[in-house]
């Protein structure tokens, strides 16, 4: 591997470590000649996907478009790099394990949003915008609308899946 500071390529391996669930190789290295310490990454080469866009055409997937798209919506907001490295790569894998080559732009948004919403109603908001093209402020408060219903929806079946344990279990564990 080239050195990114000298371009020498005598370097050596000082820790190997898989990342992504296995699906890569981190491996942190050393220049044989400089001394500069640099990391490299080592996947399996997969067939390119091809996006299907709404209008039809095709276009390469891009892994660093979708990233862009999910860490501009998490802008300034209590979301770590390595939790949206962890949405891509499970959309990723779940767009290869449910497609062949081609795959609908709205599958991978849809996907994005989902994951997005798990996460931080914010960033999922934000990226529902952009995805959905919302063209005035209305759109904003129905998709907030529809949050806020959702988790209360949630709430209320957390409370009641709850009140059902408590109801199951025996006095001596209630305690």
């Amino acid at each position: 591997m080239r050195c990114p500071s000298c371009m020498e390529d005598d370097d050596k391996v000082l820790e190997s470590r898989a990342v992504r669930g296995g699906a890569a190789i981190r491996r942190r290295r050393t220049c044989l000649r400089c001394g500069r310490r640099f990391t490299t990454y080592e996947e399996i080469m997969r067939e390119d996907m091809m996006v299907v866009k709404r209008d039809g055409r095709l276009e390469e997937f891009s892994r660093a478009k979708l990233e862009n798209g999910i860490q501009r919506s998490c802008l300034k907001r209590p979301v770590s790099m390595r939790k949206i490295t962890a949405i891509v790569d499970g959309i990723i894998e779940e767009m290869e394990n449910r497609y062949d080559l081609e795959v609908p732009a709205q599958a991978i948004g849809d996907a994005a949003m989902r994951e997005l919403l798990r996460l931080d109603e914010v960033a999922y908001v934000r990226y529902a915008s952009i995805y959905r093209h919302f063209a005035n402020l209305e759109q904003f408060v129905r998709e907030i609308r529809d949050v806020r219903k959702q988790g209360a929806e949630q709430d209320s079946a957390a409370r009641s899946a709850r009140t059902a344990t408590e109801a199951k279990s025996t006095p001596e564990q209630r305690q």
